[in-house]
């Protein structure tokens, strides 16, 4: 893959930041922004994935799936009352 140059304006404090860490991780700038960058784009593709689960177990169950639900939650209670 190849690597496409760029320039960013960011805040001087946080190029400072930067350059700190970068330094005392012993790798370049470049590599740290591009690995920060990397992890940015992760967790967003992590938060949408997280919205879509969360939307599809938020959905009313059918009654097949109800009616098993509530054989599993017998099964478990009888199992549960059994170790006890």
């Amino acid at each position: 893959m190849s690597n496409i140059k760029t320039a960013v304006s960011i805040k001087e404090s946080l190029f400072k930041e930067a350059e700190t860490l970068a330094k005392k991780l012993e790798i370049s700038r470049s590599k740290l922004f591009a690995v920060a960058l990397e992890n940015f784009i992760r967790q967003q593709e992590n938060r949408e994935l997280f919205k879509k689960i969360n939307e599809v177990h938020s959905q009313a169950f059918s009654p097949d799936e109800e009616s098993y639900r509530k054989q599993i939650r017998g099964y478990h209670r009888r199992f549960l009352e059994d170790e006890c």
